[in-house]
């Protein structure tokens, strides 16, 4: 069962009880959403602190808004969209900054620790930032689809629907971002051509 499907679950009766002006289901429908909501801003934006603000904005909007909810879609799939919405609204005020300062920082760990077998040596933190870094390199709708797909375990189908496109351009999308990291990966280790097969 995906992340999206226990949060529908969870949250099924809390909706209509809080759209009637249930403060103690409000509150609750709050606090089940937030990860999700953070963790979709965290895809959207590529910062903790960018995701936080949006996670912010979206449960101010939630609690204000819960009423425009019209119950024609799935409530995460308007959540999504909230969320979506809110980050796409922060990256244009803040689309001058640059990432390009972390970027080199993180090439420069890498570079530095070049022992026989890059992914077994790196520590911890560094596979992340890597990983991180490697996914926030796709292009934005590529980032969302792989994330929705792999790392939450959407269908094409549910992904098509929050995102408002066909299935054919969820997989589409999802093929040409699972092809770019693996080349991307490659490119930093040719050795590793072998067991990617």
């Amino acid at each position: 069962m995906s992340e999206v499907t226990r949060l529908e679950e969870a949250v099924a009766q809390l909706v209509p009880r809080a759209r009637q002006g249930d403060a103690a289901a409000r509150d609750e429908l709050l606090a089940r959403c937030r990860d999700t909501i953070y963790r979709w801003a965290l895809v959207q934006t590529g910062e903790a602190a960018d995701a936080e603000d949006v996670t912010q904005e979206v449960l101010i909007r939630l609690h204000r808004s819960l009423h425009r909810f019209g119950g024609r879609s799935a409530f995460t799939t308007w959540l999504y969209r909230v969320t979506r919405n809110q980050a796409l609204s922060m990256r244009r005020r803040i689309r001058g900054r640059l990432r390009l300062v972390r970027a080199a920082a993180l090439e420069a760990m890498v570079d530095e620790a070049t022992p026989a077998d890059p992914l077994q040596r790196m520590h911890a933190g560094q596979v992340a930032a890597l990983a991180d870094t490697l996914l926030h390199g796709l292009p934005r709708r590529q980032r969302e689809v792989l994330h929705l797909a792999d790392l939450e375990g959407c269908d094409l189908s549910e992904i098509a629907r929050r995102l408002g496109v066909s299935p054919s351009t969820v997989r589409v999308h999802l093929f040409h971002a699972r092809r770019s990291l693996r080349a991307r990966i490659l490119e930093r280790w040719p050795g590793m051509a072998g067991e990617a097969g």
